[in-house]
């Protein structure tokens, strides 16, 4: 699924009306005719005092046209106007005075805090006052209309986006913004919505899927991708019956030092549940039993260092290596790290402190081949890329160096962005029981088991990605959020595929929200 910008989604507008020879107000009669039977859905006719704050924009047009739909069957529908301003757009005029025809409760003008209506516990509140047009900070009293809306106890529903949120450009942190528990977004998702400073204004959220003009989505280019099941399922390599292990690839992770070896036993094992075909593990000489007794399936090589990996002796043709997890950074450990790079042409997986020694050690950079994957957590990518100002210059900073270097990068987080030169792929699965040590340990294991199956590397990092979230998202049925460990999430990994493959449930009638 695609991300566009405000700007592109406002030429699919203008794309849809024209191609359609429709009105724009016929296409926002059609959104409001979307947006109702959603909350038509789950409210089932439910008496609860519904509340409707409108702008004098598009925005407050959809929401004039939705309060009509309502108020036509039977809801108790309460419509304020902000009225901030003189300039009224045409299509919010059309559907102020379609409102006439279905009550004589007439809207009210909102032009201060004196006019601001009481707001209960059990109320609804529909917020239609800015859409994505907004290029400002929200001013004068409407900062204090939001801020007394986010204060309210009340269920709060954003029409498009959450007033005062941009789709897709950065803002003041901490600007005045509606706090939605639900957020309708039109067509397509916004790129605002997975970003740690602004995801949390659009709550949980849906895309409702207007009918803009195909053509135009098809060509348009996105901002980003979502990582959609169907999107995964595709990249799925089913096993031919008479094949072997050989087939499947050899992983060697390079991990592990004294007190960190269960870094190493977590990427090699969610190496083998990806379905590596053989699996070897590089460890410190104390480290090998511990790993032989967790995971009998996997062989391990022992260097000279006794609590850390302190040189490297191995052939690595045809073998693809993950290094990083629990490494730790001495300078024996660099110089064992630069030995294994210098022989390396396959592309490989560089986690944890395997990306710390390459910020410290730049020269490194050279060594590293083409289409590598790396896995930072926000500080490790602080360390390779530098500070950044907000979320967008992150998402630049990391394009650069992506692009600079031949890398990908898979941004840690609860929406992991896999960023391929100027292209992103945000993922959608996983959960905050995945916020545990060692989980990125398992990430790295699993997008080295599927390059070792020959899966591209961009393939790798998004499908890895994909069934990595889908594995926590299973796992905690079972052990919840505060019981999930790696090693859960790792022995998950074959339900995750199995997951992709299930038939999808029948949706069952969804029931009102809680107050």
């Amino acid at each position: 699924m695609k991300i566009l910008s405000a700007q592109q989604l406002a030429e699919a507008d203008l794309s849809t009306i024209n191609k359609n020879q429709i009105t724009s107000n016929d296409l926002m009669e059609r959104i409001a005719q979307l947006i109702f039977e959603r909350i038509h859905q789950r409210l089932q006719g439910s008496p609860v005092p519904i509340k409707i704050f409108c702008g004098i924009g598009k925005n407050g047009g959809d929401g004039l046209a939705l309060a009509r739909h309502m108020i036509q069957h039977g809801y108790h529908v309460k419509v304020y106007v902000t009225n901030f301003s003189k300039k009224r757009a045409p299509e919010f005029l059309f559907h102020y005075d379609k409102i006439k025809e279905v009550t004589k409760d007439w809207p009210v003008l909102l032009s201060s805090k004196e006019d601001f209506p009481e707001i209960n516990q059990q109320d609804i509140i529909v917020d239609a006052i800015f859409g994505t047009g907004i290029n400002r900070p929200i001013e004068g009293w409407m900062i204090d209309l939001v801020h007394y809306i986010n204060k309210s106890p009340a269920f709060k529903l954003a029409i498009d986006v959450p007033s005062g949120l941009y789709a897709n450009t950065p803002q003041v942190i901490d600007a005045p913004i509606i706090q939605a528990q639900h957020t309708f977004s039109f067509e397509t998702p916004k790129l605002s919505f997975y970003l740690p400073q602004t995801g949390k204004y659009a709550g949980t959220f849906e895309v409702i899927k207007i009918g803009l003009d195909p053509e135009y989505l098809m060509k348009a280019t996105p901002l980003a991708q979502i990582i959609t099941p169907d999107a995964a399922r595709s990249m799925y390599k089913p096993r031919e019956k008479f094949s072997h292990k050989g087939d499947y690839g050899h992983v060697l992770t390079m991990a592990g030092s004294k007190g960190k070896v269960g870094a190493a036993i977590l990427a090699a094992g969610a190496a083998m549940n990806m379905g590596a075909g053989k699996v070897t593990a590089y460890l410190p000489e104390e480290a090998s039993d511990l790993l032989q007794s967790s995971l009998p399936e996997v062989m391990t090589i022992t260097g000279k260092g006794e609590h850390f990996i302190t040189d490297f002796e191995h052939d690595l043709k045809d073998i693809t290596l993950c290094v990083g997890p629990g490494l730790s950074t001495g300078d024996d450990v660099k110089h064992a790290l630069a030995k294994a790079l210098s022989q390396q042409s396959k592309p490989l997986v560089i986690d944890a402190d395997g990306l710390n020694i390459l910020s410290e050690k730049p020269e490194y950079w050279k060594m590293v081949p083409n289409n590598s994957i790396l896995t930072p957590h926000d500080g490790e990518l602080q360390r390779l890329v530098g500070e950044w100002t907000d979320d967008y210059d992150r998402l630049e900073k990391a394009k650069k160096l992506s692009t600079d270097k031949d890398v990908i990068l898979v941004l840690k987080g609860a929406h992991t962005i896999i960023v391929s030169g100027k292209s992103m792929y945000i993922n959608d699965t996983g959960n905050p029981g995945m916020a545990t040590a060692g989980s990125g340990d398992v990430l790295a294991g699993v997008i080295a088991g599927l390059l070792a199956q020959s899966y591209d590397p961009l393939t790798a990092a998004v499908f890895g990605v994909f069934i990595h979230g889908t594995s926590g998202d299973i796992a905690s049925q079972t052990y919840a959020h505060e019981g999930l460990k790696a090693s859960i999430i790792s022995n998950f990994v074959g339900a995750a595929i199995l997951e992709l493959f299930r038939p999808e449930p029948q949706q069952q009638p969804q029931q009102a929200p809680q107050q």
